[in-house]
């Protein structure tokens, strides 16, 4: 079986962007090929056109083209020709999508198409209860329209795109993102920074980080030493049309807190876990999510997480016992969780044992490829 993925980002020094796509698909491609799956990924929207052979991988790298008029139209032909050109000669089974923008909207592919919820806009757009651009809906609902079957990484992402897009009479198969679990160890979880509160993720209005500022607040009256570390891109505002989501959130904390925090910005996703490793507690008060890979990997790495409580996040985590659920807007019980986990270090540890426990049963990306397989053997040839 030879599986191709068409995708907007991937984890290459070539390519020109990658975030929780990117890292969930390098993942599964990683362990397919262990399994002795072939491979190929078709990045679009590069600088330049490119083959890159690496470590089992093949890439096709497809520039950005523009077009006088249509563009929409005419660079999604151009896609769909180039991939149907190595589809043919390279003998792909079946070739997987993200909902995202319905990049595959016109186009037809001789093999079955498989969609997966990374999140589509009309997903996000309906958590943050934003006004969406019709035409964003139009292409997503066509692209679903042409796919075979769907694959969603939580029940509720699966459910909530069904009942957006009314996609009747397809499958719908949840499959988990998953983890490397052997590159996300922490032999010593009982060294850590005491009192280091981490959030990674772009800061963004819909990753929640606009309540930090008063969850951080409430944090310090009993932890005054408490510090608040964040890493990830800054990012324009929607509400505020604000350039600096950052600028925003400066203005939000008090004086004295803000001498505590540390933003960071982006850094090579290799120097993320030694933040996670320092960090006494992890803070992911999102809004908008379809399944969160920085809260697995915080929790792969026997991180206690304080984590939102909507949708998704009801299979990710147990509150209580391998983490915690609260709504991003109570920030008296967001900051309470928090400090519970800096009062007492054998309860901070003892959840972040649990919390790996719980990525070795429901994260482990070799069991997950498996399932992926499975799935898309019945696919390719339906009983």
């Amino acid at each position: 079986m030879h599986i191709a993925f068409l995708t907007p980002e991937f984890p290459h020094s070539k390519v020109a962007y990658a975030a929780g796509i990117g890292t969930s698909i390098n993942n599964l491609v990683t362990a397919l090929i262990k399994q002795g799956t072939k491979v190929s990924v078709f990045v679009y929207g590069q600088k330049t056109q490119e083959i890159i052979r690496e470590n089992g991988i093949t890439i096709h790298l497809i520039k950005n083209k523009k077009y006088p008029i249509l563009g929409w139209f005419f660079y999604r032909k151009y896609i769909q020709n180039y991939c149907e050109s190595i589809i043919k000669r390279d003998n792909i089974s079946v070739i997987e999508a993200p909902d995202w923008t319905g990049i595959t909207a016109f186009m037809n592919f001789k093999i079955p198409l498989v969609i997966r919820f990374h999140g589509s806009d009309t997903y996000f757009c309906h958590l943050e209860k934003r006004k969406q651009k019709l035409k964003n809906y139009w292409f997503e609902k066509l692209a679903l329209q042409k796919a075979k079957a769907f694959i969603a990484p939580t029940e509720f992402a699966g459910k909530l795109t069904n009942l957006l897009f009314k996609a009747k009479n397809k499958e719908i198969k949840v499959i988990h993102y998953g983890l490397e679990l052997h590159k996300f160890q922490n032999d010593f979880p009982e060294k850590y920074e005491k009192n280091l509160i981490l959030y990674i993720g772009t800061l963004i209005r819909k990753k929640g980080v606009l309540e930090l500022p008063e969850i951080f607040n409430r944090v310090r009256r009993e932890f005054p030493n408490a510090k608040l570390v964040l890493i990830g891109n800054d990012s324009y505002d929607v509400k505020t049309n604000s350039d600096s989501t950052w600028q925003l959130m400066q203005n939000q904390f008090d004086k004295r807190d803000l001498e505590n925090v540390d933003y960071i910005g982006k850094i090579p996703y290799s120097e993320v876990q030694n933040f996670i490793k320092k960090a006494n507690v992890c803070v992911f008060p999102t809004f908008a999510e379809t399944l969160g890979m920085v809260t697995i990997e915080s929790m792969a790495m026997q991180k206690a997480v304080v984590n939102s409580n909507i949708g998704w996040a009801n299979e990710l985590i147990e509150d209580g016992v391998n983490g915690f659920l609260v709504h991003p807007e109570n920030h008296d019980l967001f900051a309470e969780k928090i400090k519970n986990v800096l009062r007492d270090e054998d309860f901070a540890l003892s959840i972040g044992k649990a919390a790996r426990e719980k990525t070795e049963i429901s994260f482990d990306i070799t069991i997950i490829a498996k399932q992926n397989i499975e799935f898309y053997k019945r696919i390719i040839n339906p009983v």
